[in-house]
């Protein structure tokens, strides 16, 4: 059984909560502690009970209460060598021997809680995405990413919910104020999904299980809930696949903890 919450997510800030029975972690912490802390208390968890922060990469959506939170919990922190390369600097001090390298692809594991990092495509120095596992549970996190390669297909095929990127609407972003070179990068191979995008990756991982989605990293400037959701059914339908459920995720409060690994989720 997995438990899991996503504490904050879009463009200004992300942060999960996963859990077994046995082993809680963060992944990421790209907003404040104080933040985190009380995101954490509104799904009943204290933050002396993780075990410690997985970071994706060194953007500071993702790593802003990393050294905050991991020194308030005297928490091990696990990233990949190009994102300590970038990230050290930025967080604070850490003591040494509570910085862990991960590599991609190499399992790390606490308690009965099973976690595989994996590459990803995006403008920062050595990216990951996650899958965490339980028995046969599965709980794939991919955001961050300009394309999803079909090796990433591979990887994270049958899993029981995805917390998929749908970052931006791609004609909100075309027209909108940024200036050329921002929406090139966002819309690059080394850029964000759009909701077009997101709806593809899913219509490729589509099978015969019900499988929940959140879709997440929404642009706030590119995108709204709303149409993000509108746009991955939409391509869902046009594929007549009918075996996700979409859920929304949020800026500034968690989302209601959820489990995996029983017949149905304590929220549909």
């Amino acid at each position: 059984m997995i438990r899991f919450s996503i504490l904050a997510s879009g463009s200004s800030g992300n942060c999960i909560y996963v859990s077994t029975e046995q082993s809680s972690v963060l992944l990421d912490a790209g907003v404040s502690g104080k933040q985190i802390q009380s995101a954490l208390e509104e799904i009943a968890v204290s933050g002396s009970d993780l075990d410690a922060i997985l970071v994706t990469h060194e953007h500071q959506d993702h790593i802003k209460g990393v050294g905050v939170v991991a020194r308030k919990f005297a928490l091990p922190v696990y990233a990949t060598e190009g994102t300590w390369s970038e990230m050290d600097s930025q967080i604070g001090q850490i003591p040494l021997e509570r910085k862990r390298i991960v590599a991609a692809e190499e399992i790390l594991e606490f308690g009965d809680l099973k976690i595989q990092p994996f590459r990803i495509s995006h403008d920062s120095k050595e990216p990951i995405g996650f899958c965490f596992f339980q028995g046969d549970t599965k709980l794939t996190v991919l955001t961050d990413l300009g394309f999803v390669s079909d090796r990433i297909l591979e990887i994270i095929q049958d899993s029981n919910a995805y917390i998929l990127e749908a970052n931006h609407d791609t004609e909100m972003l075309r027209v909108g104020p940024y200036p050329w070179s921002l929406k090139r990068r966002i819309l690059g191979d080394k850029g964000h999904l759009s909701n077009q995008s997101a709806g593809e990756a899913l219509v490729e991982l589509a099978n015969n299980q019900l499988t929940d989605v959140y879709l997440a990293h929404l642009s706030q400037d590119n995108n709204t809930p709303e149409l993000a959701e509108i746009t991955v059914q939409s391509v869902l339908q046009q594929n007549r696949i009918e075996t996700y459920r979409l859920h929304k995720t949020y800026r500034n409060r968690p989302t209601t903890l959820q489990v995996l690994g029983q017949a149905e989720s304590l929220q549909k």
